[in-house]
């Protein structure tokens, strides 16, 4: 098999990637000059790299908008069901490249940007990432917007538009400094404002009782100002929508003020309404219950709502005959994305009950089958639970609504168990504990007709534990739906010479020879050929990044000498590439052959972070104690944020910062061993680093981490996973096997059981000597030896209160460890192990997660259908 193409012999050929649909470079070139004319550059050599980018993202931008207005024309014909994803996150990164790709263009664009003497990388590398989400959840909701696109439903995600996105991280002496990410500073090339469907949203006030029925009056405005993204699927000319809210004061709020003359005060005020979008929560896997936060929730639901319901009744079917709310939820589904947007369901019963008069009865039973609700995290301190107090001043009537839901709902259940009143008292919307609270995730479960985790086992720990009372009364409303990662970004963008590598192997055998693809000029006018495009795609080998199970065709190579050749040549450059990233960045010399092995999440202690900083002393005390042993080099790469208020994350990431030091400046040590600390992790760092992973840590405690999707990423990317059977990371070993992964520790048992008796991390480090050493090191001050008493808080968490049991999994995460090393010694066993994993990773495409849920919760079913060209009847 042929190696992977370089670079210059990829612009002779036309790109596999490019070639459905690729536009002619000429007409990118003109279109370039355009814009760059337009940001008033009249002479080329005073423009910066960011008027190029500019110029080049408003180019592509163009191909865009024809297709996503022919789009929204389709459905307003077609009227299909609409589905509706509401997130408070959406960590979508960067778009240029993504754009690109979907449309076919990239091609073309490499081949003008290299014509006008330009550099590609250097232009996408000055897009801000739109950091609208904190980690998993949020990148989870920006792979399913991608995939929904792509599988051609007619689906549009509403979130906010914060003004600033996730902090920046800055490592300073060691510590996490957090800095405002102005994102929007020099503008968003990819949104359009759209001030015609700017809408209300209400606060406060109070509810009145009338013979019309109940009224919120007296309330204050805030206005929810619609700003829309593209969202192109993949060479299908649909491009669907992401609808953000600003917030925006109405030109009278706090007018009275002016009345009384303070017309400057009146006018500052505004702020207070404006503060509503102005920044994302930094909160990861915890609730924070405060009063902006709940207003943002409210916020984005009661926006989306009103414009899901003007969507409905201005529907081509609804404007022909009288308007019925009977067919709502045949043509509207709704996505809770966690219970973020849970004041959905008790908003939509005001609108139906208060404002459009329905019943009762009716509007719950719309209600019900109209939303559904996936749950993320099992973290009893990542549940959300509002104080009835601040429902009652903020939201007074949805109080009353949720009162009135959960009266049903209890009278319901003390109907079948009538003599269990701690039954009642555990499903009850209202906790009564500690003061009075509505439990958000109660409320989501009551009114959905469908709730899903996302892995296997998560969805079974909600069932048979957290949501046992619910799951045992509606078992068919319980599901799982396993995640998935869109692999046009984390494989075709991210890592093209694997992307080209796998079409090659996979494709027709004249993909080899894409000189004949010229062939296809002569069909160019040929209606019935481009009316069956798809064709052309499956036979130039790439369909397989719409059909990801075709991967397991790659088990045919997995003793075929070159191709194993060819995928550990594509690993290889990639690590070189990022090796030199990280030698320009932080000044360490990296060693492009050791073992790249990489831990990049969000810092909590579940994650266990603190788990792979003991292996790191524990490897550094073996070369330090016998320093002419034989040592598989290893570049422990180690990266994400703290929540800034999370006192114990920032103290491991200095933990681990100290602990690099000392190693990285070590002579014994030399090139055996280094640590990065990988500073301001987020999309655009991820595609950079998990095509150059050999091992990727995903060693959280069983049962903590619901699924991970960064386990899937680097799995598809060739990297071999050391984790615990926890997540996805369970069902990644049912795919390939769980030999091909390196799995130790306890299982979700084990950790009940040790529940049970008694955690006793005193025994583990009197038993285990390398244990004992590291843990005396820190203790110490020999990582912080002008401050020997700095890590003394971790020491006290680890012996005294840990709730995620490092010390009872240190000892088989070590021998595991020992067992990658031992495989990688063999090149060749261990890329075999790679393509198996890849072959095996088709399961995780988010387009098949969305799938699922668009058959089994959403009653819609995807189309390969290509919505024709503008100027196309």
């Amino acid at each position: 098999m042929a190696a992977p193409l370089t670079d210059q012999e990829k612009r002779k050929q036309i790109s596999i990637r490019g070639i459905v649909g690729v536009e002619n470079v000429a007409e990118i070139k003109k279109g370039f000059n355009r814009h760059l004319h337009f940001t008033l550059v009249k002479d080329r050599n005073v423009a910066t790299p960011r008027d190029y980018y500019f110029a080049l993202a408003h180019t592509v931008r163009d191909h865009l908008v024809g297709r996503w207005i022919r789009t929204q024309q389709f459905y307003y014909e077609t009227d299909p069901k609409r589905v509706y994803y509401l997130s408070l996150e959406f960590y979508m990164g960067r778009a240029l490249q993504n754009t690109m790709i979907n449309l076919g263009l990239q091609n073309a664009c490499d081949e003008s940007i290299y014509q006008l003497g330009l550099d590609m990388e250097d232009l996408e590398e000055m897009e801000e990432d739109a950091g609208l989400g904190n980690g998993g959840l949020g990148r989870l909701a920006a792979c399913f917007l991608d995939s929904m696109a792509t599988l051609g439903l007619a689906a549009y995600g509403y979130g906010i538009r914060y003004e600033y996105g996730i902090f920046n991280q800055r490592i300073k002496d060691g510590w996490q400094v957090e800095e405002a990410d102005d994102w929007l500073r020099h503008g968003n090339p990819w949104e359009k404002a759209r001030p015609e469907y700017m809408l209300p949203v209400h606060y406060y006030g109070r509810v009145e009782e009338t013979e019309e029925g109940s009224k919120w009056v007296d309330t204050q405005v805030v206005l929810a100002m619609p700003y829309d993204t593209p969202i192109p699927g993949y060479m299908n000319n649909t491009v669907n929508t992401m609808r953000l809210w600003s917030a925006r004061a109405p030109n009278d709020f706090n007018l009275k003020d002016f009345n009384v003359g303070d017309y400057i005060q009146a006018v500052l005020d505004r702020n207070l309404a404006e503060n509503i979008s102005r920044v994302l929560y930094p909160n990861d896997n915890f609730f924070e219950g405060k009063e902006l936060r709940l207003k943002q929730e409210y916020f984005v639901v009661a926006a989306t709502l009103q414009d899901v319901i003007r969507r409905f009744k201005t529907s081509k079917m609804s404007s022909g005959g009288p308007l019925s709310f009977d067919t709502f939820p045949d043509k509207v589904a709704i996505q809770l994305n966690d219970t973020h947007p849970a004041m959905a369901i008790p908003e939509l019963m005001r609108i139906f009950v208060d404002i459009e008069k329905l019943d009762w009865d009716t509007a719950w039973d719309i209600t019900k089958r109209t939303f559904a609700y996936t749950n993320h995290t099992v973290l009893p301190e990542a549940l959300e639970r509002w104080p009835v107090e601040l429902l009652e001043t903020l939201l007074p009537r949805h109080l009353q609504i949720i009162y009135r839901i959960n009266q049903a709902h209890l009278d319901h259940i003390a109907s079948l168990f009538p003599e269990d009143l701690d039954r009642i008292r555990r499903m009850s919307l209202i906790e009564e504990d500690g003061g009075k609270r509505v439990n958000m995730a109660h409320l989501c479960i009551v009114g959905s007709h469908a709730v899903n985790g996302v892995a296997e086992i998560h969805s079974n720990i909600i069932k048979t534990d957290i949501f046992r009372d619910f799951s045992e009364l509606e078992p068919d409303k319980f599901q799982n739906k396993t995640n998935g990662i869109t692999p046009r970004r984390w494989l075709l963008l991210c890592n093209p010479g694997l992307a080209d590598l796998i079409a090659e192997a996979i494709g027709e055998d004249y993909v080899k020879d894409l000189s004949q693809l010229q062939k296809l000029n002569e069909f160019v006018d040929d209606d019935a050929f481009i009316r069956d495009v798809s064709k052309v795609k499956q036979a130039i080998g790439e369909d397989y990044v719409k059909d990801l199970s075709q991967l397991q065709k790659l088990n045919e190579f997995v003793d075929d000498d070159a191709f194993i050749r060819d995928v550990s040549k594509v690993k290889q450059d990639n690590k070189l590439k990022f090796a030199q990233y990280l030698e320009n960045e932080y000044k360490v010399k990296i060693n492009p052959a050791s073992m790249f092995d990489v831990h990049v999440k969000r810092i909590h202690e579940y994650k266990r972070q603190l788990l792979n900083c003991l292996h790191i002393i524990t490897m550094y005390n073996r070369i330090k104690k016998n320093p002419n042993a034989a040592f598989i080099p290893r570049t422990v790469i180690i990266g994400g944020k703290a929540a800034p208020g999370y006192h114990m994350a920032k103290m491991i990431i200095k933990l681990i910062t100290s602990v690099a030091d000392v190693v990285n400046n070590d002579p014994v040590v030399g090139n055996k061993l280094r640590v990065i600390y990988l500073e301001n992790y987020r999309v655009s760092l991820a595609e950079k680093v998990i095509p150059a992973t050999d091992l990727s840590e995903q060693i959280s405690t069983a049962g903590t981490e619901a699924s991970g999707t960064g386990n899937m990423k680097f799995m598809l990317n060739g990297a071999l996973t050391i984790g615990t059977m926890d997540g996805a990371n369970v069902e990644m070993a049912e795919e390939a096997g769980e030999e091909n992964l390196f799995i130790f520790g306890m299982r979700v048992d084990d950790v009940a059981e040790m529940d049970k008796a008694g955690y006793d991390a005193m025994k583990y480090y009197k038993e285990l000597p390398e244990l004992k050493q590291v843990i005396d090191q820190i203790k110490s001050g020999f990582f912080s030896p002008r401050q020997p008493e700095l890590f003394k808080e971790i020491i006290d968490m680890l012996f005294n209160h840990d709730r995620f049991k490092v010390f009872a999994d240190f000892e088989d995460y070590i021998k595991c460890q020992e067992r990658a090393n031992v495989l990688y010694q063999d090149q060749k066993e261990w890329t075999k192990m790679v393509i198996k994993n890849i072959a095996a990773s088709g399961k995780f495409s988010s387009d098949r997660t969305i799938t699922d849920y668009a058959t089994e919760i959403w009653g819609v079913e995807p189309t390969d259908l290509k919505i024709p060209p503008q100027r196309a009847p």
